[in-house]
């Protein structure tokens, strides 16, 4: 693709995103531009750097992830939109590595993800270093050994590292505004893509470098927007997604999720549900499955007992 655009949603975390772009203005080759889609109040005070910022101001009360890729996809000039979370760091191939790809195949293209730990974004860090410390998602398959693998199962579409033709994400429709908060609005995307029979595709290469956060697997914090946008998705497509947080939060007694009516929230999330959620300062991510595993087994000795 001649041209290339990155987008990246942002709320909060300013120092997350003025390490996206350094890494941005160390890449191999320099994207078009770079368009923040701001789920904030105010825009960021940013550096100036060699290639166009723009703010775009995304409102929402809760967090408009749909829509601000729309926007931001709608701002962008470029014949191609590589999509950045605002703590994904770009490795200096990743844009060369999205343009070559998209020139092969007209689809969605995955890029691969590693994550760091905690402090090994201090200072002035670099590419190299990162590589030395990452680590693979554990319940995240590995890129194809070489150049781009046909991804037979939209689920996986993991959307804080991916890119499209921007044409093709425009004649997709892009994604569904009716999905706010957390989770679930990805997903939809990948379906409409695998309903238009728009391929999904892993590559090798499109690296970025995930920067450590303290989050929580299963999305405890989220519990309100997953079960609302499960229900959304079930309502548009006849069947819920989100299965495995789904799963987790009944288990913990936060919902009954009964498959013929819809999902009751029993209790708020507690301060134990937290702690057992949230990842620790020497995890460089969370892991939902680890959780659920520890359910289960708390589960089989209770019956047991």
């Amino acid at each position: 693709m001649s041209t290339v655009s990155v987008v990246t949603l942002a709320k909060g975390r300013p120092a997350h995103l003025r390490n996206v772009l350094r890494g941005l203005e160390r890449q191999t080759q320099k994207p078009a531009e770079f368009v923040v889609a701001v789920m904030q109040d105010a825009p960021y005070d940013l550096p100036e750097v060699g290639f166009p910022v723009r703010q775009i101001l995304v409102p929402g009360t809760e967090l408009p992830l749909a829509a601000a890729r729309n926007r931001g996809v709608a701002a962008a000039g470029g014949d191609a939109v590589v999509f950045l979370d605002v703590d994904c760091i770009p490795a200096p191939d990743l844009v060369a590595d999205y343009a070559r790809g998209l020139a092969e195949l007209d689809g969605l293209l995955m890029g691969e993800v590693l994550h760091l730990p905690e402090r090994a974004t201090i200072g002035d860090w670099t590419c190299e270093a990162f590589a030395t410390v990452a680590e693979r998602h554990s319940d995240r398959r590995g890129p194809p050994a070489s150049g781009l693998e046909i991804c037979d199962d939209y689920r996986c579409f993991w959307s804080l590292n991916f890119a499209v033709r921007r044409a093709t994400f425009l004649a997709a429709g892009g994604f569904d505004e009716r999905y706010t908060g957390y989770g679930g609005e990805d997903t939809d995307f990948g379906k409409v893509l695998d309903r238009a029979g728009i391929p999904i595709a892993w590559m090798k290469g499109g690296l970025a470098y995930h920067q450590y956060h303290p989050h929580h697997m299963p999305p405890v914090h989220h519990l309100d927007s997953v079960v609302r946008n499960a229900e959304l998705f079930e309502a548009k497509w006849g069947y819920r997604t989100m299965g495995h947080w789904l799963y987790a939060f009944k288990v913990m007694g936060l919902i009954d999720d009964a498959p013929d009516r819809p999902i009751r929230i029993l209790r708020r999330p507690e301060a134990g549900d937290l702690a057992l959620t949230g990842q620790q300062s020497h995890q460089p991510y969370g892991n939902s499955a680890s959780v659920i595993r520890f359910l289960e087994a708390q589960a089989a000795a209770a019956a047991t007992a």
